[in-house]
């Protein structure tokens, strides 16, 4: 009987922590949905949680009022075919079109490259050949509320924590005031600007690079392409490295985006304009 009892005893803590994981499972389980229904709800409680974090209450307001549940985001989310090409089908579609283009930004804006490839040590091509593929050279930035995006993808099941941090950054960005909520439209993942930035690398990595006093990463090319420069030298660019696959900046590349398909185009877009190919 004692025997048992001890046993009974050491098996407690084990039983205590699996009944509080359960509980703690439910509560994640019923802080997400995977439909309109519970959204405003939970937007209270994010509203709260924000300003645990620090955000102001004029942010949280300016930033969430009226902010309701956008189906197009997750049909969106739910029907991403592009990496599902091979790199020669991806890059055969996305390269040749943008080849002339990329060439004659590179050397209308010679000086502005070399000023950023001095203080950030990133090749100018591979700057063009992302802001080539993001968005046609800022030609498509998106036009969707960055706020109501990731409010929605937050909410859904589906990643809820990563959204949820990215919509926190969001309401700093609005903080800040470099952008206000009604300024802050992009792809429908929450991707800000002409290179497409999510919000927490929008405040960790933006600069102001023409000299206003804000960082604006959607009308800006100075603040645009020296950011994209910093994000990368942020994650370990190597001056007058080569970027082909297997190297270290090639390594950086994937950073900005882990396809693999994506992630050579833009190698290959870059060794293109690099060698007049």
């Amino acid at each position: 009987m004692q025997v048992s009892m001890t046993i009974t005893l050491l098996r407690l803590p084990a039983l205590v922590l699996a009944f509080g994981l359960a509980l703690a499972g439910t509560a994640l389980a019923a802080a997400c949905g995977n439909g309109p229904a519970g959204f405003e709800s939970w937007l209270e409680d994010f509203k709260q949680e924000a300003a645990g974090q620090g955000i102001s209450q004029s942010a949280i307001e300016a930033g969430l009022a009226g902010v309701s549940y956008d189906a197009s985001v997750i049909k969106a989310d739910r029907s991403q075919r592009v990496f599902k090409q091979s790199f020669a089908q991806f890059s055969g579609r996305m390269i040749p079109p943008r080849l002339k283009r990329a060439r004659g930004l590179l050397a209308r804006n010679k000086a502005l490259f070399d000023r950023i490839e001095q203080q950030f040590g990133v090749a100018p091509e591979v700057i063009v050949a992302i802001w080539g593929l993001e968005t046609d050279f800022g030609a498509v930035t998106g036009n969707f509320s960055t706020i109501r995006a990731l409010a929605t993808l937050a909410y859904d099941c589906r990643r809820p924590q990563k959204f949820h941090d990215e919509l926190v950054y969001a309401l700093k960005i609005v903080q800040s005031g470099d952008m206000s909520p009604g300024q802050m439209r992009g792809a429908w993942a929450g991707e800000i600007g002409q290179t497409q930035f999510m919000p927490s690398s929008y405040v960790k990595y933006a600069v102001d690079f023409d000299g206003n006093g804000r960082s604006d990463l959607i009308r800006s090319v100075p603040d645009v392409l020296a950011s994209t420069a910093h994000y990368l030298q942020s994650y370990g660019w190597r001056r007058g490295q080569p970027w082909t696959p297997g190297t270290g900046n090639f390594g950086v590349i994937q950073q900005w985006n882990s396809s693999d398909v994506y992630s050579r185009t833009i190698a290959e877009f870059a060794r293109q304009l690099a060698e007049g190919g």
